[in-house]
């Protein structure tokens, strides 16, 4: 029966193994494909949608280049590659003839430019002379208003990265994942007079993933059963490069727009819904950090807590039974929001099945530490001391104080300024055997409570 059993773990096992591996085979490349369009990112999208301009700026780009000196990691150290693309210049060009607000002139190679046109003006000396026909004059070449510099200024490899894998039996699975991060800088600088008239900042991350599974495991007398699978994808290091070029070119646009640079063909735009999302997007930017998590700021501040909480006992009587309860707190908010001092008054029930049922009453106070202070989500640990007044079944009125400690942890989600809710898991350790009134053993009475509330913020 149990090798029964185990077999048909195993061939589970097996079967979700091999379901797993088949999701990245579906796009395994079986065959050579023909040449296509380049892939667009959603950065190019976003450049195509822009309000339109009164009239194009027409902006020169000499070189916008890797200024990182990065070369591409690898396990070994790194190659002889570079980390980024060597032709941002290209990349630049094209998003700004993909926006419609600027006419970008060649500045990369001026010299074959230059050249060519003496070319021109050589072979029409010629023609004049061989046949007496006068020739035209080259038109002159447009020059730029605004000239466009910076670069790629930074390439953070490793920036972020984690796995998790399990194995047991033979059977196991594991996952790795890399964050890499491009960050790229664009300035719009006036011909006329050398200011530099707007500076802007973008970057963007870069995913790397691994995933593996297998299998190694004797299902019989000599019959093993081996399988594994697995995959890995690079995100593109130019698509990355690509959109965070896109996504300056963007923030010029806007950010020229709001200084009086250049402006819109219907004036309503400057502050139509386009540039309210563009500055929705820079408020919401401060609270987020390099790792692209969203970061609140916890200010110094008062708080009221109510919570509701099950309590369960555990004492001198067997069958202990869930019980209800609730508590209110009083806070203030110090360092930063890292800590907590609390103020809490609660009371419930206790009650062991047939022998042992109880009232309670406490009052405490002590410190509460947040793991991830500038987190929506945080864990958070507590500590403290107080004392709890008890009301038994069989004694008629209030029986006395117990003093205990109390220790626990939760989860805590800041929904708004003044307003959060927290989750969490605490225990009332007394100090003394004197809860249920009896004194068995050599350990203390002491309940759980699993609790869940609601925090109001006071003053901010």
């Amino acid at each position: 029966m149990v090798a029964r059993f185990t077999s048909a773990v195993l061939l589970l096992c097996s079967g979700l193994l091999a379901l797993a591996g088949c999701a990245p085979y579906f796009h395994q490349p079986f065959t050579t494909e023909r040449a296509r369009l380049g892939a667009e990112v959603k950065g190019g999208q976003e450049l195509r949608a822009l309000p339109q301009p009164r009239e194009r700026v027409v902006v020169a780009v000499y070189k916008f280049r890797d200024q990182t000196g990065q070369y591409k990691p690898t396990l070994n150290g790194s190659s002889f590659s570079t980390a980024v693309t060597q032709g941002a210049t290209s990349i630049l060009l094209r998003a700004l003839e993909e926006s419609q607000w600027f006419e970008p002139i060649e500045r990369e190679n001026l010299s074959n430019l230059l050249n060519e046109r003496k070319i021109i003006r050589s072979t029409r000396a010629e023609y004049s002379e061989q046949t007496g026909q006068r020739q035209p004059p080259l038109p002159p070449l447009l020059f730029a208003g605004i000239i466009l510099e910076g670069g790629i200024i930074s390439y953070d490899a490793n920036m972020l990265t984690g796995g998790a894998g399990l194995r047991y039996f033979g059977a196991g699975a594991s996952g790795q994942y890399r964050q890499d991060r491009v960050t790229v800088y664009l300035r719009a600088i006036s011909t006329s007079n050398g200011r530099i008239l707007k500076t802007v900042y973008t970057s963007k991350t870069i995913l790397s993933q691994q995933v593996d599974a297998s299998l190694f495991r004797f299902v019989n007398f000599k019959r093993l059963l081996e399988t594994e699978t697995g995959f890995t994808y690079n995100e593109p290091s130019e698509l990355a490069v690509k959109e965070a070029i896109e996504k300056s070119v963007q923030a010029l646009i806007y950010e020229g727009m709001q200084g009086g640079l250049w402006t819109p063909a219907n004036a309503a735009d400057v502050k139509g819904s386009a540039m309210q999302a563009y500055q929705q997007e820079k408020q919401n930017n401060l609270q987020v950090d390099v790792l692209g998590r969203t970061v609140i700021d916890r200010p110094n501040a008062w708080s009221v807590g109510v919570s509701g909480a099950v309590q369960q006992y555990s004492g001198d009587y067997g069958h202990s039974l869930l019980r209800p309860g609730a508590e209110l707190s009083l806070r203030y908010q110090w360092g930063q929001g890292r800590w907590n001092t609390f103020v809490n008054v609660g009371g419930g029930q206790l009650a062991a099945r047939r022998f042992f049922q109880g009232t309670i009453g406490y009052a405490e106070t002590g410190l509460q530490l947040r793991i991830l202070p500038h987190d929506k989500w945080t864990p958070y640990l507590l500590a403290g001391a107080g004392v709890t007044a008890r009301s038994t079944s069989g004694i008629s009125g209030f029986a006395g104080g117990l003093p205990h400690v109390v220790a626990g942890g939760g989860l805590e989600y800041q929904v708004s300024r003044r307003f959060a809710l927290n989750l969490g898991v605490d225990n009332h350790l007394f100090l003394s055997d004197k809860l249920d009134e009896r004194t068995i053993g050599s350990y203390n009475d002491f309940y759980w409570s699993g609790r869940g509330g609601v925090i109001f913020y006071l003053s901010r």
